[in-house]
């Protein structure tokens, strides 16, 4: 029998596109194994298969036992995982980057080091979340104030149409039942949508620790992608959650925000979104073409050569 160390890397054309996934499966009290390229969960009631490929983020919760040849054909696929419980989710694993090629990853950090191209992205995000605005010419704090006065007003917005009281954002990290339940729900939310940002710049190849509007965390880019989507998606299902009851906020926070992603196909637009902010203006299309991996040289002037030659002689290795 083929092991799975002898199995080789899935290619390309054999995974499921990151805009084409689920965006989240939840899963607990069961142990999760693999059969072939297939992810199985077997609990009191019986086996469960899983195609790997069609996952973008697997929540496992608790109860959760995982083997070796299970995260083995996750990794391969490019799935995010991540482990949750009553304290909010967390995204502690990734797959490889469905992407073979360099160039967002390159654009992203090209736009990053720039301070001038960093600002204009920012300035892109903000107009995204808040379309009928225009940030030109804004300075970073404008920025923020801005962002700032408008995720107020959301809150205010959602507290008057849903009828939950709303006394300000309270948040002790690490505490999760600190907080009353419409702060436990936004809570659960935003970890959800975080989970979701890292499994698509993940997936992309993009580089999450170079952020435009976020810095000094391993996640800033995570944080920023996430934040394009707070006052759509993540606080107005946070006081829909809340105003339908305040008992298992976590759980039914986390399911609400996966009906949501799936009904408005997140995955695909977070996708697009991210190419869109790290090009800005380039070809927006970055196709994953073939199952070689293309591996160039950099030579002087910014041209770039095929690997695999003696450069001294032109003679393949």
């Amino acid at each position: 029998m083929t092991t799975v160390g002898r199995r080789g890397a899935s290619s390309p054309r054999e995974l499921t596109r990151m805009g084409d996934r689920l965006s989240f499966v939840y899963l607990e009290r069961c142990v999760l194994h693999r059969e072939d390229n297939a992810l199985t969960a077997e609990d009191a009631e019986g086996v469960t298969h899983i195609p790997s490929a069609t996952i973008g983020t697997l929540l496992l919760g608790p109860g959760v036992r995982v083997t070796h040849q299970a995260m083995s054909v996750l990794g391969d696929s490019g799935a995010g995982v991540a482990w949750v419980g009553e304290q909010g989710v967390r995204f502690y694993a990734g797959g490889r980057s469905l992407n073979r090629s360099s160039n967002l990853v390159e654009a992203q950090t090209a736009r990053w080091a720039n301070r001038r191209t960093r600002l204009d992205v920012a300035r892109e995000m903000y107009r995204m979340r808040f379309p009928k605005e225009d940030p030109a010419g804004l300075t970073r704090q404008e920025l923020l104030g801005r962002e700032g006065r408008r995720v107020k007003d959301c809150y205010r917005r959602e507290s008057g149409r849903t009828g939950v009281s709303w006394n300000g954002r309270v948040y002790v990290p690490g505490d999760f039942d600190s907080g009353d339940p419409i702060n436990r729900a936004v809570t659960a939310a935003a970890q959800c949508m975080y989970g979701i940002a890292q499994t698509a710049v993940s997936a992309l190849g993009c580089a999450p620790g170079l952020g435009f509007v976020h810095s000094g965390h391993e996640l800033a880019f995570v944080l920023d992608i996430a934040d394009l989507y707070k006052t759509e998606i993540a606080i107005p299902v946070a006081f829909d959650v809340v105003a339908e009851s305040e008992e298992d906020i976590g759980p039914r926070t986390r399911r609400a925000i996966r009906d949501e992603v799936n009904r408005l196909g997140l995955l695909r637009r977070c996708v697009n979104d991210i190419k869109h902010l790290v090009l800005l203006g380039e070809a927006q299309e970055v196709p994953v073409e073939d199952d070689m991996d293309q591996v160039m040289l950099q030579s002087d002037d910014g041209v770039e050569v095929e690997a695999g030659y003696n450069h001294d002689d032109g003679v393949p290795w």
